[in-house]
């Protein structure tokens, strides 16, 4: 229909239904999905097929076919929500054929990659925008709030604390996650939110970075322990599985089952890896030291076997001291749950100013995915005319750029024990939108 806004989408995963969902759903007076593609041909055609029956005018192409999609489609903009690994592929020649991208994150994994996308972007001006949903959430959005108020004055350090549960933390290690050449680690795919998350609302950009890292649970000495020694390297037929509490049976889950299991016959793709396999490669328990060119420091953990699934974030300050803590309820990947919801039992704020009485502050609440962040990103992507934002929510590639190279920094710094700077990894990334510009002085050296 004249006047609707084009959109084609390749990578048809779990995480793809939130994008198509919304264009054929809410949005579905100003977008069309117009092409869909994916690598796995029994889920390209499922989703084809699952549009169609919606009324979206689509039509599906194998990977291999990515180019004659968007010269027969011609769509405005490609949606990118494949592996990891292959973002920069697809955002890369998306925009070299003319069109914005929409990605998922983290927009790539690795310094290389990243150099890439920011070149690309600059030589066609296309635009590229990157989906932080967690900057949208209430709760996050407030933190933002307060620290732009100067409720504690400049902000010195920061200790940032993320616990991914037993039930969440280890689906990434029988996912192609598992794997650094796919996804870049946890400290690229997981933790780009996380450092986003801190860049944004420091107003800031990461100079440096050290880190150490190592996998502890997640592996078959663990499983020993739990009595688990005769496994398979997947659940489906395990002989363990009655007394494994991380088994997955993807037969029990009608979405699960849908999208990979009866898929696996194309690609030999396998949803569920058993978690304490050694051909693991990625960490489960990570370490880092951050400095920022406010002159901030942050120390952070991640930790993918917590009993409880959330995050504890805190601010010191010139004057005074923010303590945040979210707990966020658990799911699985794919599984029709919502993703990261808010436990407002388990979430709060307290303001500790110097020589005078802590507080505790009401909490933003917000319902749905990524603590209502999902719903506010959406609105931002494909709505016309988006509610301008004080707090900069929108994030392009120089904020994609900066959120993943705190990781990649980290697994360098893992690799050779060394503090790595950002810069000597990419140079003339540009200023994200939400960091001042600089002054006189500054842009003069």
């Amino acid at each position: 229909m004249a006047g609707k806004r084009r959109f084609a989408q390749v990578g048809m995963g779990s995480r793809s239904g939130m994008y198509f969902q919304a264009i054929v759903g809410d949005y579905a007076d100003t977008c069309e999905m117009v092409g869909c593609c994916d690598t796995n041909e029994g889920r390209l055609n499922q989703r084809v097929e699952l549009l169609r029956s919606k009324g979206a005018d689509v039509k599906g192409y194998l990977a291999s076919d990515f180019d004659r999609m968007i010269a027969e489609r011609k769509p405005d903009c490609v949606i990118v929500t494949t592996k990891d690994c292959e973002h920069d592929t697809y955002i890369c020649r998306a925009m070299e054929l003319g069109c914005d991208v929409i990605t998922e994150k983290p927009m790539t994994i690795d310094e290389h990659k990243c150099r890439r996308v920011i070149d690309t972007q600059r030589k066609t001006g296309k635009k590229c925008t990157v989906t932080f949903n967690y900057r949208y959430s209430p709760p996050r959005t407030q933190i933002k709030d307060l620290l732009m108020s100067g409720i504690i004055g400049d902000v010195i350090s920061v200790d940032f604390h993320w616990m991914l549960n037993t039930g969440h933390g280890a689906d990434y290690f029988r996912r192609w996650h598992r794997n650094k050449e796919n996804s870049g680690g946890l400290l690229v795919h997981k933790a780009t939110h996380h450092f986003d998350i801190i860049n944004w609302v420091l107003s800031a950009v990461p100079e440096t970075v050290y880190a150490r890292g190592f996998r502890k649970f997640y592996t078959p000495k663990q499983a020993d322990r739990y009595g688990l020694t005769n496994r398979a390297e997947r659940c489906l037929d395990c002989p363990e599985k009655s007394k494994c509490k991380f088994v997955l049976d993807l037969r029990a889950n009608d979405g699960l089952r849908s999208l990979y299991l009866d898929n696996e016959q194309y690609d030999g793709y396998f949803r569920d890896r058993c978690v304490f396999s050694n051909l693991i490669n990625i960490e489960d328990t990570m370490f880092l030291t951050v400095t920022y060119d406010t002159g901030a420091v942050m120390s952070y953990s991640l930790t993918a076997f917590s009993p409880w699934e959330g995050y504890t974030m805190v601010f010191n300050g010139s004057k005074g001291r923010l303590e945040h803590k979210c707990q966020e309820s658990v799911y699985i990947s794919g599984d029709g749950t919502v993703p990261g919801a808010l436990q407002s039992e388990g979430t709060w704020v307290k303001i500790y100013p110097h020589f005078a009485p802590a507080y505790e502050v009401e909490v933003w609440e917000g319902e749905g995915g990524h603590g209502g962040g999902d719903a506010r990103l959406l609105d931002d992507v494909f709505n016309p005319n988006p509610t301008p934002s004080k707090y900069k929510h929108a994030a392009d590639q120089r904020s994609g750029a900066y959120s993943i190279l705190t990781g990649v920094a980290a697994n360098r710094s893992m690799e050779s024990g060394k503090v790595i700077r950002i810069d000597d990894l990419v140079q003339n990334i540009g200023r994200p939108d939400y960091t001042p510009m600089p002054s006189p002085d500054e842009m003069m050296g």
